[in-house]
């Protein structure tokens, strides 16, 4: 959940203003949106867990360019996006990864109300469908996140990747279409085994 912050004129006035918890409480409140960008395009763990330093850096040396023309969470979306695809620009990296080594622990859930056999069972589903969604393209990947995941809008969406609202919308229809098309061949066999 994020953490409830100040209107973002606000913010960042006092980040500019050199006050570091303020700039902590931007970093808690957008790290899952820049992670989800980053985990969908960036295949290795080492090179994710930079990134994401980095373009929290990168915010920060540019926050005094921010006209406050968008939003600040498609700002630093913007800013996320771009710095991934320079990264694979320059290191020519395949675009597809193994998200094994981010799987949840029960340790986490200590507490809670959810039986270990049904985490098992959403868990192991949350996995093939995470693990489906990376054989997506890099845009249908991306936009599936955004939208899904962080709940952005179309226009949105289209901001942070420089795509007109009305190719978001196809996007998002393709990479629903193929993800259901490859669950369904995929189960169809496992059913069938």
């Amino acid at each position: 959940m994020k953490p409830k912050i100040i209107d973002n004129q606000t913010l960042v006035k006092q980040i500019l203003a050199g006050d570091q918890q303020t700039f902590r409480i931007f970093i808690e409140t957008y790290q899952r949106l820049v992670a989800h960008i980053v985990f969908r395009m960036i295949p290795t763990t080492a090179d994710r867990e930079d990134l994401c330093q980095d373009i929290f850096l990168k915010a920060y040396q540019h926050l005094a360019s921010f006209q406050f023309e968008s939003k600040l969470s498609t700002w630093l979306g913007r800013i996320a996006y771009n710095t991934c695809i320079n990264f694979l620009e320059k290191k020519r990296v395949q675009l597809w990864g193994d998200l094994s080594e981010e799987n949840d622990s029960l340790d986490q859930f200590t507490g809670t109300e959810i039986a270990p056999d049904t985490f098992t069972e959403k868990s192991d589903i949350s996995n093939r469908l995470l693990q489906e969604i990376e054989k997506l393209p890099l845009p249908y990947r991306t936009i599936l996140t955004l939208y899904h995941l962080e709940e952005m809008s179309y226009l949105e969406i289209g901001e942070i990747m420089q795509l007109p609202e009305g190719t978001v919308k196809s996007y998002l229809f393709r990479a629903r279409k193929k993800l259901k098309d490859i669950l369904m061949a995929e189960y169809q066999q496992e059913a069938l085994s």
